[in-house]
Order: C-alpha cells, then structure tokens, then sequence
C-alpha cells in the first residue's frame, strides 16, 4: 500500500469512520479504496474469536486451544517457550483470519486481591517485560499483530476509572517499565490503553503518557488503540495520541470528529497522524487470502508441555512426592476440581477449549491407582457434611491423599478485585481435617493469585498449577507422578496473610483515587527490605533434583558486567534450574529496596553434570529514576550482585564498585557539606576561598580549631549535615560562598 497517496484520497469522514472501530472486533474498511477491515480477537491464553460481530458473548466464541493462564506460563521463567506459546497462537489465528491479537497482559500484580492477576505475567517487571517480549515476537512471527495491554498502572478492577496517583519514580521504575523492555524490544503491532487515570490524567487522553513518553522516549511506532469503552473525549483522546477507539461510539464519534476539525478544535494534521498509524497496521498485518489449518492434537501437547514447565512444587516435605505408579499404594483424590477443574480465568481471556482434559479423565493414565470424592461442592460455602465425612473416611486408610482445591470460578475475575486469599471454608476445613487424618496429604491448587494456607504446615506437599488451561489433567499428573520434573518458579510473592501486604488498608477503598503510598517498595521488594516472613518467596520453586551454584566471577567495564557462574546438578533426575541475579544497590544515597531481580534463565541440566551460565548487566540495570533530573541514573559506588534461586535463596553473592563517569552534580547553595568534604579538591577549594587567612581567627565561626590546630568545622557531623545557604544564615560571608559555587563548578567542568 502507498500509505501517503492512500491517506491523500481519503475523505474527512472516512478518516473519522477509521479511528473509530466499526463494531467490536473490526476496524472500519473504505471500499471505494480496496481498504479492508481489520479483525481483532481477545487472547492472552487462546482464540476468543467471536462468530458474531458484535457481541462479547463468551458462548458465542469458536472453539479453541486453551492455554495456561499468564499466572502459570510465566512461572515457567522460560523466554524460548513463551516464544513458542506466542508462534502457536499466531497460527491459530493466522488461520482464523485474525489479525490482532489482544494481548499480552502486562500489568503488575500490585495486589494479591487483583481481580484480573491470572492474566498478568509478574509483580516484577522485568520479568514481564522479557517474557512479554518473547510472547509478542512469537505471535508476530507469524504475521499476526498483538495489543500490549492494558498501558498503564491499571492495577485493579473495581472502579475502574480510578487515578493511579504515584510518584514519578514509581511509575516510572516499576508500572512503565516492563512496556518499555516490549516496546523497544519486540517492536509491538499496537499499544491499549487502560480505563484507569494516572495522576489525575485519563490514560486514553494523557498526551505525555501517549506521546511524550511512548512516541519520543521509547520510538514507538505502532498505533494506539483504547480499551472497550475506555475513551471518555474522542476529540481530546485524539489530540493526546489515541490512533483508534474501541469499539466506537459509531456515527456519533464520527460526527465528533468532523465537528471539531470544522470548529479548528482538532487540526487535520492530528487526525492524519492517527490515520497514517492505521494504515501502516492494515498495511502490515493484513492476513493471508486463505486460512491455513493447523494440528489441534499437536497444540494440545504444546499446551501440556508449557503446563509442566510452569507448575510449582510449592512445599514437597521429606520427598512426598513424586508418587511412582509402580510402588505407591492406595490413594484417594478429593475435591471436585479434579472433576470439575478450575482451568482458565473469567472475562474476555475466556476460551472455548477444544479438549479439556480434567485430573479424574486423566487419572487412568497416571498409574495410579486410587479412588475419587468430590468432598466439597464447588458452588457451596458450607461443609457438606457427607461429602466431608465420606472423605474423611476414605482417607484415614489410604497411603496418600491428594485434594484439588482453589477458588471457584465466581470468586476470581475480571471486572472485580477480590476481597480476601483464603479458599472457601469448606475446603479451607476440609484440608485441615485431612492433614489430622494422613499425614501424607498432598494440596493441589487452582487458582489465579496468592492463597493463605492456615493448613501449611500440617501438609506434607503443595503443587501450584494455577489455571494450567485445557490439559490441566494431563500436566497435573506429569508433576505428580515424576513424569516430569517440576521448574515453575513463582513470579509474584505469596504473603502470610492478606494484611502483610503493603497496601492492604487502601486498596480498593477510594472510588475515585488508588493511592501507591508504598512507591517502589512492592512485592517482593517490600517483604525483603522489611525482612518479613513471608509464605513462600517471590521466585520460589522446588525440584525433585538439586543444584549447586559455584565459582562466580565478575568482569566489569564503564558500561557494566558480565557475571559468570556454575551451576551443577546434584541429584538423581535431569532437571531444569532457575538462575536468578539480583543487585543491591549501596551507592545511591535514595531509598532503595534490599535488592532488585536484574536478570535471570532456564537451563537444563543431565545428572551430575556442570552447566556455566553468563549473564551481562548494563548501566540500565545499576540505575534509578532522578526526578529533579527526569533521567535515568547510575551512581557510582559499591554495589553487590547475589545469584540465587529465589530472592531469600541467595547461593552466591560479590561485592563491586562501579565508577560509571557521570557528570557531578553542579554545586549550588543546595549542596550540602557532606559534599564537597567528600571530594578532595572541593574541599581543598572551600578552605581556600571561604575559610581563608583573613577570615581564620578565632572572631570566624567556620574556623575553630582543636588542640592540634585541624579545622573542627570538618569533624561536626551536625555541620556536615548544612547545605551551603545555612552556611550563610549561620554568619558565613556571602561573598565567599559566591565566590566559592563559582569557581567549584569551574572545577568540576575541567
């Protein structure tokens, strides 16, 4: 397509009808032109492609792979795999003759109680950004284009339009930064912006955030789409640098348009912006003339592998697990979520599965053998008092016990936030009651987010397997039974209890504002500078193998280090180990948490043997967000780089000094003594012009002296702790202190 000639030939309503979705999954077409419609599908997790145009039904929707929910896939820490989750999706919707993916969710999980955390990858944000990254090159790969979503700090479901109200730091270092590693990484097809507001600005319309940030900070060059129903102004939405807004308010978002392009309210040139950007999506994304099909058995595997990559073994008490089918005894399933799974998330990531295969249909192939008690109703609160007792029962004989449980479905979605982590009472007693009656009681989970478990340490076993999506059954007896070896690692921290969390007394409590009064201090960055005890840690995860973490070595340059290290399977079982490298920064003279995830891998590792791994950090990863500068900064000083395979597993750590030759500082009546007594040749420079001859007698307060005749003004904490302009309130000549930030800054110049 000739972008600019076709954008010529447009008329002032069509360019209107294109930045204005024709219904709920497609962009507008002009067919005088031979310009098509785009179509566009939710799916994170699968195809939620709908036979209708325009509903959002979910029953209306094709069938499709369901694949584990973001909670889970991310928990594999695996970039090669979230790749191949990626290439699958772009197929399927290659040959559904889809051309934009909505997804992948990349919001942090601020709050265990977000209602929509199953589909968002981590509360870290660079492991969202990497894993997001490799997701969106997997579906562009195939040449279907994907929706980022949602931008930005849009971090809770109810009341949706709320401000996010943080520091720029924040926002900055934490909610924007795993959008920046996409961006500039994976080149995204478009960008949706979220319903929430940031400051006080409606994300749909905040010119900095769409246009000062996204366009000229980080050089995107896709288009900017909104969330359904997102845009409160189309004209100022438009003016920020919204490109299109979904699904349209049809001809009367048209009508706006034209309006203000009439009145002078809206320049043309804007409006061409948007359009061009359009274009250049339809240019590049249109689909094949004909759908191509592909192996749904095959995509099932792939959906049971990425399933086993990720599940948690949680707690594994003197090797409860894995069961082998060959020597374990009787064992008794409990739980209707073996029957009736927990499989996916609720809302617009909804899938129809093609084969949902539960753990009871899968239980035969296993090799166990045990018999199965539903224990508990799944749309029930209350103990079912027979059901209950019939387990019970049946356990007190058998071997081993292992029970499903999770939150039901109507306890966990999209469009509200939760309001407690602990599992309905009557499986949260019927745990209890099982680990009183077999000590080799085994908890399984289906769930989206953080669990309190009172019942921890009365279990012997706890295996997190999320929303592992249609082959939930298959991949939870792959875990279980040894078939596989477990290598999730949680990307989001489990805490104790509800209230441990940072923003537990005001989350969700203000209709109209979110306040982020714990600033850069969230997840696991919070429960480790505060050195609380915590359920399970932010990167945990157990294997059924060991590893031996040795002989780290370091090589550094102005621009950063290479960090190089051994890792040594020592048990039995081939498995897969989580390398993770964290940094403490001891130079910046800010608030800083304990330490902070900069870079991470997945390796394989045979039985005995040694596998090197190399990770390289830049200056990025040394830097902080300088407000009064608007940069990023790296400070020069010490530093410590610890490798470890959870943030509280830390199994080698090293020391560094980074000198990264920044600009100093300029010297100015805010600089305080500390400062200048701390460099050498500022210091020589204040004794030289303020505390000269003339001024050096005893009647010169700056100039005491002790027994030894050493200036005392440079031993006095309390005057170390001035900034200049007390200096001169305290009876210094102003003058001099003129003189002096004068020819300092002259100094540091040179």
């Amino acid at each position: 397509m000739d972008i600019e000639r076709t954008l010529a030939e447009l008329t002032l309503p069509e360019k209107a009808a294109l930045v204005s979705g024709k219904n709920n999954w497609y962009t507008a077409a002009v067919d005088r032109l031979d310009l098509p419609a785009l179509m566009m599908t939710d799916g994170p997790s699968g195809l939620r492609k709908q036979t209708n145009s325009g509903t959002t039904n979910i029953n209306d929707a094709i069938q499709a792979i369901t694949y584990p929910a973001a909670a889970l896939s991310a928990s594999t820490w695996n970039e090669s795999l979230m790749h191949q989750l990626g290439e699958h999706l772009g197929i399927e919707a290659r040959a559904e003759q889809v051309s934009l993916l909505l997804g992948p969710g990349v919001n942090m999980k601020r709050s265990p109680l977000g209602g929509r955390n199953f589909e968002y990858l981590a509360e870290d944000p660079l492991v969202a950004g990497k894993l997001g990254s490799a997701y969106v090159q997997g579906v562009q790969s195939q040449h279907v284009g994907v929706a980022v979503k949602h931008f930005a700090a849009n971090n809770r479901e109810n009341q949706l339009t709320a401000s996010s109200d943080m520091s720029e730091r924040t926002l900055r270092e934490l909610y924007l930064r795993t959008f920046e590693i996409i961006v500039k990484s994976a080149y995204p097809a478009t960008i949706m912006t979220s319903y929430n507001k940031i400051n006080g600005v409606l994300n749909s319309q905040n010119e900095r955030l769409l246009r000062r940030i996204l366009r000229d900070e980080w050089g995107f060059h896709g288009a900017v789409m909104s969330d359904w129903g997102a845009v409160a102004n189309t004209v100022q939405a438009l003016k920020a640098g919204l490109d299109l807004e979904m699904p349209g308010k049809g001809q009367a978002s048209v009508n706006d348009i034209i309006r203000a392009v009439h009145t002078g309210e809206l320049d043309e040139g804007t409006l061409n912006k948007a359009v061009r950007h359009l274009l250049h999506v339809v240019d590049d994304w249109l689909p094949a003339d004909h759908a191509q099909p592909y192996d749904h058995a095959a995509h099932h595997q792939f959906a049971r592998k990425l399933a086993d990559d990720g599940i948690i073994l949680l707690k594994n008490h003197e090797d409860e697990l894995p069961l082998d089918p060959q020597t374990t005894g009787k064992v008794v399933v409990i739980g209707e979520l073996a029957e009736n799974p927990r499989f996916q998330g609720s809302g617009s990531s909804h899938v129809n599965p093609t084969k949902l295969v539960s753990p009871l249909d899968a239980l035969a192939g296993s090799g166990l053998k045990a018999d199965y008690y539903p224990g508990y109703r799944l749309d029930q609160s209350e103990t079912n008092g027979d059901l209950a007792e019939a387990a019970l029962t049946a356990a007190k004989t058998a071997d081993h016990v292992i029970i499903f449980a999770g939150y039901p479905k109507a306890a966990e979605s999209e469009g509200f936030d939760k309001a407690s982590l602990m599992l309905p009472e009557n499986q949260s007693d019927l745990i209890g009651s099982l680990a009183k009656a077999n000590v080799h009681t085994t908890v399984v989970l289906q769930n989206g987010s953080a669990v309190e478990m009172p019942w921890i340490h009365s279990v012997a076993a706890v295996v997190e397997t999320y929303l592992a999506g249609e082959a939930v059954g298959e991949a939870t007896w792959d875990i279980i039974t040894g078939t596989v070896n477990p290598s999730g690692h949680l990307t989001e921290t489990f805490p104790r209890r509800l209230t441990d969390t940072p923003m537990a007394p005001t989350f969700g409590q203000d209709p109209h504002h979110e306040y982020y009064t714990e600033g850069i201090f969230m997840g696991y960055r919070y429960y480790d500078t505060h050195e609380m005890h915590v359920l399970f840690p932010f990167g945990h995860g157990l294997s059924y193998t060991t590893f031996e973490y040795t002989n780290l070595k370091l090589t550094q340059n102005e621009r950063g280090a290479t960090v190089t290290f051994d890792v040594t399977n020592t048990g039995a079982r081939s498995g897969q180990a989580v390398p993770q490298l964290y940094i403490a920064n001891h130079a910046s003279h800010v608030p800083m948490p304990t330490k902070e995830l900069r870079a991470f891998t997945k390796v394989a590792i045979a039985p005995g043997e040694t596998e090197t791994v190399t990770l390289a950090l830049d200056r990025r990863d040394f830097s902080w967000w300088c407000e009064p500068k608007a940069r990023w900064q790296a400070d020069s000083g010490d530093y410590e780089v610890m490798i470890g395979e959870s943030s509280r597993d830390i199994r080698l750590q090293v020391k560094l000094t980074m000198d990264f030759k920044n600009s100093p500082a300029p010297i100015t009546t805010e600089t305080y003594m500390a400062a200048i007594v701390k460099n050498p040749q500022l210091r020589d420079l204040f004794k030289q012009v303020v505390l000269a001859p003339e001024y050096a007698g005893p009647e010169n307060f700056l100039a005491t002296t002790d027994d030894q005749g050493s200036l005392q003004i440079f031993q006095d904490r309390m005057f170390m702790n001035m900034p200049l302009r007390a200096v001169v309130a305290l009876g210094g000549p102003q003058a001099l202190i003129t003189d002096f930030i004068t020819r300092a800054n002259t100094l540091l110049r040179q």
